[in-house]
């Protein structure tokens, strides 16, 4: 597929008085003349101007070259930079059609084993970057970062597409979803059912005092997902104030480039996007848009210093079997030489050889702890669950 059709190049007024030679605009390569070859690319940004389907959010579809311009200027990271910059995404006539085109462009970026960095346009394009994932013949693990839980299934003029995405993913058919993760949503605004609905399936929730309270807990969570989706509603109004939903309390600054720093670190993660954002709300020196540019960077910085961790049989890891004084009999744990991470090893039962891939969880320490007290760590029941 040719995809200067579907993309419109970045303006270079945005990076035209960019000279330092050690800026991150000028270790990558970006649609202006010429579209950039994206097959011996490592990471793929490109923006979609959309908003249809955020009512309370109008103008949501203009923030991603208020972005650019914040994350061009800053400076190169770690690594040798394959990255390019595919532009603008253009809209469909209708929001089912922007979708396609996300779905489209994941999947052949995906194929060719690069990772999309979507800039957006309301959270329910989100719904395309999970679809992308529908050919791919593996089971995802989804995790979204939002205040709110977006699972509204009401038809009436108040719903939005933004506010029932996840509803949408969750029912989505062929279902290759295994697992969703919610992180930093805010108990006053949601309805206490759809932590229970979430709770029913065997997913997680986590509210924003949870995080807080210890975030090298909420890793191993970031290190199951496959992809990413990532609510600036979710970040205080006092660090990104560029949403009209902005609430006064949720993640700061920098516990979001956190986040972002541990899912760039995930090998599993395929892609991210960040939604949302809107320079209308933003202040005079545009704090949203160098606080994503910064999520941003540390995301790609991860991505940098990723292990290549994945053969637990090979001597990088270390192999713990606890005798369990209830079933199981044996808890089998592994863990890092190299970056001390741990996991658990769940056993998947005969016939369902297609949950593999999920059998080994990313786990804490503690959870290696409560298995030596002789209970079994939650993170075990929750995964057993869903093998079953």
């Amino acid at each position: 597929m040719d995809l200067t059709i579907l993309f419109s190049p970045v303006d270079e007024s945005i990076y035209h008085n960019i000279t330092s030679p050690g800026s991150f605009h000028r270790n990558i390569r970006v649609f202006g003349d010429k579209m950039p070859d994206y097959k011996d690319a490592h990471i793929a940004i490109f923006s979609v101007a959309e908003s249809r389907g955020s009512k309370n959010n109008e103008g949501c579809n203009a923030g991603a070259d208020e972005i650019r311009r914040k994350l061009y200027n800053l400076k190169k990271g770690t690594g040798a930079y394959r990255i390019i910059d595919l532009g603008h995404l253009k809209p469909g006539h209708d929001l089912d059609e922007s979708y396609v085109r996300i779905s489209e462009v994941c999947r052949m970026l995906l194929e060719s084993n690069v990772l999309p960095i979507i800039l957006g346009g309301s959270h329910d394009l989100d719904y395309g970057q999970y679809s992308s994932y529908e050919t791919l013949e593996k089971l995802v693990s989804f995790l979204n970062i939002d205040a709110s839980l977006d699972l509204d299934d009401r038809k009436d003029e108040s719903s939005t597409p933004s506010t029932q995405h996840i509803h949408k993913i969750l029912l989505h058919e062929p279902n290759y979803l295994f697992s969703y993760t919610h992180l930093a949503y805010q108990s006053y605004l949601i309805d206490p059912m759809s932590v229970a609905i979430l709770e029913k399936l065997y997913f997680e929730a986590f509210r924003i005092g949870q995080i807080r309270n210890n975030l090298q807990e909420i890793e191993p969570a970031i290190r199951t997902a496959d992809l990413l989706s990532f609510d600036i509603t979710a970040i205080r109004s006092a660090d990104a104030p560029g949403n009209a939903n902005a609430q006064p309390f949720g993640l700061t600054g920098e516990e979001a480039c956190q986040l972002c720093w541990y899912a760039g670190l995930n090998e599993k993660l395929s892609s991210v996007g960040f939604y949302e954002y809107n320079p209308s709300f933003d202040d005079a020196h545009k704090k949203t848009a160098a606080v994503i540019a910064t999520m941003l960077w540390y995301f790609i910085e991860g991505y940098y210093h990723r292990k290549h961790e994945q053969n637990f049989k090979s001597n990088d890891f270390l192999k713990y079997s606890v005798s369990m004084p209830v079933e199981p009999e044996v808890i089998t744990f592994y863990k890092s030489k190299f970056s001390e991470k741990w996991w658990i090893e769940v056993p998947y039962p005969n016939g369902r050889e297609r949950y593999s891939r999920n059998s080994i969880v990313p786990c804490s320490y503690a959870d290696y702890q409560t298995a030596v007290k002789g209970e079994v760590p939650e993170r075990y029941i929750n995964m057993l669950a869903k093998l079953i």
